[in-house]
């Protein structure tokens, strides 16, 4: 559970289950009114709803099981047992017929063995279809049996703040747990737990263990997977946050498709927030949109005509408020598709239609992974391109040769590397390619001078040979 971050479910229900989904939202005016249940709104998700077991066995390795003198004393184990099993615990919703579940990643993430436990208690095997730490999101495929209770994905955008929701999951692992509240906030993007910042906010208790449950209006459709909490206890304070449904469905249709990894549109340029100040010299009423620093070559924003000190206001008609709102509309699109933005320049508002296209792979990426008695050892490097940088969440104009994955038990991780360094040079020499860097890393030198550019800031450490 993630507590911003703990973990959460909300289900979003509203009497009248059977009502038309254009209803109109009325406050209760009777006792008769106050009296009806949540009950059929519950008995038609739950069984969508279902627990996530995962485990992951491990080889304990003794840092010191290298050297000969340890291990004639206390062997070629180092004194410490062969093996050792991480476990978690969390939910997960059936999204698919076929036994497709969508939970959390960070419930299944380092997991080699995965279980699912179905409400009436059937229990199967799943295989990890695919993982997207960049939105907190897997998805799971039950291995056997047919025609699984999936839950409908319904429209989050069309929730409003005050609606009513109801959190399903397995808090703490008692068991299948319902919880009642509103839609508190939308939107939400302070709260710093995947890269699309733009979360449904509820007071529906959430607690840890709900993590990767569902959301759900009153229709009984899924509006969002509970992914945090903000919490000071590790409970629940009424502050729960939810992944919405429109980013959901991008997920699923990946991997419904065959895919391993979330094909999105790239933008091909950086934004940031506007300031007071910026807004009274663009004559706004108020710091909204996402204002244009830089616009890649060749990239899609630049192929549309967008130029640096454009304020981007909407996407699609729907209003942009900031750079994290942005980007979560524009990654909700379709590949191949055109996107209308709406920006001001120079005082005047325009359309710009924008080609939805995936980031272009302009070199060849040549991943590899480091090894030797070096402080790179156990590091992945890549060379980057738009491809890279996107699939990273680094800057659409970043280049060089960047560590793409560090192994937590690796010398790269024990010397502080990690994932996202640029690597400038080594020894005084500049590095222009993984080729370059696996070259230098077969050396054997009495020190190792190393540049680095992690988020923007430059570097040189210097490490024993």
């Amino acid at each position: 559970m993630r507590f911003v971050a703990a973990i959460g479910i909300a289900l979003s229900l509203c009497v009248g289950v059977h009502g038309a989904a254009n209803a109109q939202r009325a406050v209760p005016e009777s006792r008769q009114e106050l009296t009806l249940s949540f009950a059929p709104v519950v008995k038609k998700v739950a069984g969508s709803v279902v627990n996530v077991y995962g485990s992951a066995r491990q080889q304990a390795r003794n840092p010191f099981a290298d050297d000969d003198l340890f291990r004639r004393f206390f062997g070629d184990d180092g004194g410490m047992p062969r093996e050792r099993v991480q476990r978690s615990l969390g939910s997960g919703v059936l999204v698919d017929a076929s036994g497709l579940v969508v939970t959390n990643h960070h419930v299944i993430e380092n997991m080699t063995e995965v279980k699912v436990s179905l409400a009436d208690k059937r229990e199967y095997e799943a295989e990890i279809v695919l993982r997207d730490p960049r939105t907190d999101l897997a998805i799971l495929k039950l291995k056997g049996g047919d025609h699984f209770p999936a839950v409908e994905i319904g429209d989050s955008d069309a929730l409003e703040v005050g609606d009513l929701v109801l959190a399903i999951g397995n808090p703490f692992g008692v068991g299948q747990t319902v919880t009642q509240g509103i839609v508190s906030a939308l939107a939400r993007t302070q709260v710093g737990v995947t890269d699309y910042q733009f979360f449904i906010q509820t007071d529906a208790a959430i607690n840890p263990g709900n993590s990767g449950g569902a959301l759900v209006d009153m229709q009984g459709r899924l509006v969002g997977i509970n992914t945090a909490i903000y919490s000071r206890s590790g409970g629940s304070m009424g502050i729960g946050f939810a992944i919405p449904a429109a980013m959901l469905k991008v997920v699923v249709a990946s991997a419904k498709s065959g895919g391993k990894t979330v094909r999105r549109p790239w933008f091909g340029a950086s934004m940031q927030a506007v300031s007071p100040d910026v807004a009274e010299a663009m004559g706004l009423d108020r710091p909204t949109g996402a204002l244009v620093t830089n616009v890649v070559e060749k990239g899609a924003a630049a192929t549309a005509g967008l130029k640096r000190g454009d304020l981007i206001v909407a996407v699609d008609g729907q209003a942009i408020d900031t750079p994290d709102a942005f980007g979560f509309r524009f990654a909700t699109k379709p590949i191949g598709g055109t996107v209308n933005l709406t920006i001001r320049r120079a005082g005047k508002e325009l359309t710009l239609p924008v080609k939805a296209a995936l980031a272009p792979e302009t070199r060849d990426r040549d991943s590899i992974k480091l090894s030797g008695r070096t402080p790179f050892a156990g590091a992945v490097v890549a060379n980057l391109s738009p491809a890279v940088a996107e699939e990273l969440s680094m800057d659409a104009d970043a280049t060089g040769v960047v560590v793409s994955e560090v192994d937590p038990r690796s010398n790269a991780a024990r010397f502080g590397f990690q994932k996202g360094d640029i690597i400038l040079g080594v020894n005084n020499q500049p590095v222009e390619s993984s080729r370059d860097l696996d070259r230098w890393a077969r050396e054997r030198p009495n020190f190792w001078r190393v540049t680095i550019n992690r988020g923007g800031q430059v570097f040189t450490s210097v490490f024993g040979g």
